[in-house]
Formats: C-alpha cells, sequence, structure tokens
C-alpha cells in the first residue's frame, strides 16, 4: 500500500508558495452522471505532520465508510477546499478529457484564495490558467493534498449518484456510481438509457443504435 507524503508540498512552500491545491478528479469512466472534480488546499506544512497519522490515501484504495470519515477531516483541517462538477451533457459536447479540465477549473474558481501552484493528478495541466501548475501521473496516491482532492471529489460525486439513483431508479447508481457493471448494463438492455447516461460513451451510443435501429 503506497502511502502518499508531503515532500512536494514542503519544497513548494519553502520556495514561497502560498496557496498551494492538490487537484483530482472523480468519474472519468462511468456511463453515467458528471464528472467531478475536487481542489484542496492545506494552511502550511504542519498541518501535514498532523493529517499523515490518520490514514488518508487515494479515495480508491479505501472503503465508502473511510471516504466519508477522511472527508470529514479534510473539510475540518483545509484552509479551504471546493467542488467542480461537469453533466453528462456537456461531457457528451466536449469529451470527457475537456469536461475533466473544466471541472478542475471550476474547481479551482470556486476557491477563498487563489492558489499559486496547482499540483495536478494525471498528465494534463491546464490550459490558459494563471497559477503555476504541475501533472504528475499517480499523484493521488503519492502527494498528500492530491490524495485529499481524490476523497472530496469521490464523495462528492457519489453523493450525487445517490441522489440521481432516486430521480432514475432501476438502474442501480447508488451502488455502482454509474460505472459499466453486469447489473448495470443489464438494466441498460431491458430499460434503454435514461437521462445522465453518457450518451456519447461507446456502450451507450451502441446501444442507441441498436434501439433505433430496432424501432425501423
Amino acid at each position: 500500500m503506497i502511502i502518499p507524503d508531503f515532500t512536494r508540498e514542503e519544497k513548494l512552500f519553502q520556495k514561497g508558495y502560498k496557496y498551494i491545491a492538490g487537484i483530482d478528479e472523480a468519474g472519468r469512466g462511468p456511463l453515467a452522471g458528471p464528472v467531478v472534480a475536487a481542489a484542496v488546499v492545506f494552511p502550511d506544512a504542519k498541518i501535514f505532520k498532523k493529517l499523515t497519522d490518520k490514514g488518508i490515501r487515494d479515495s480508491k484504495t479505501i472503503s465508502e465508510k473511510k471516504r466519508e470519515y477522511f472527508y470529514e477531516i479534510i473539510v475540518e483541517n483545509s484552509l479551504d477546499w471546493s467542488a467542480g462538477i461537469v453533466s453528462e451533457t456537456t461531457i457528451d459536447k466536449i469529451n470527457i478529457l475537456e469536461a475533466t479540465k473544466l471541472a478542475m477549473k471550476r474547481a479551482i474558481e470556486k476557491l477563498n484564495n487563489k492558489p499559486d501552484f496547482l499540483l495536478i493528478d494525471g498528465i494534463n495541466v491546464l490550459d490558459n490558467f494563471p497559477a503555476s501548475q504541475m501533472a504528475i501521473p499517480k499523484a493521488d496516491q503519492t502527494i498528500f493534498s492530491v490524495s485529499a482532492a481524490s476523497i472530496i471529489a469521490k464523495v462528492t460525486r457519489d453523493r450525487i449518484l445517490l441522489n440521481l439513483d432516486k430521480e432514475y431508479p432501476g438502474y442501480g447508481f447508488a451502488k455502482h456510481k454509474g460505472y459499466g457493471t453486469k447489473f448495470h448494463m443489464e438494466m441498460l438492455g431491458k430499460k434503454g438509457p435514461c437521462k445522465i447516461h453518457r450518451k456519447s460513451f461507446g456502450p451507450i451510443e451502441k446501444l442507441l443504435f441498436k434501439l433505433h435501429l430496432d424501432k425501423r
């Protein structure tokens, strides 16, 4: 198990950066629902020493119960945090990569203190953005601020899908959160796509095409 540390943030503090934001997203792969990005800013290096023993790490490696627990700790101890949401409709219009970048920009713009350095999970920096930034593959596993952002993004998106499950029952959104599980695909075959399915994603696109042919 990889435990994230705060050496990257500590070095940036030492260089004079004041507001260092960890950035990550949740929901690039699902067939339904929005993509959500989160930005988390911690006040100083001291807070990392306080929090590292809590066990905060990449959201994908911990249970839903643990994520909810860590979510509250992060909210309580961060200087600032926010989440940016981009709908499935926009994803279909501009593609998932651009939608993810847009979600990140929205998260950053909602922060009370504009960050002067961004630590972004992945390989893509944000185009035409004023802050210094660095994209780091698997940063959600190795950099504390990004791990914290991964938890905020995941919990925020999961809560959205729990509500959408009530609005669009039968697909199992509360359980699989829009991912293409066996049950989800079975329900898609029986019920067809609903409003929140991503029409540009391959499995949904193929299903819509088949439904169109069947009606002819």
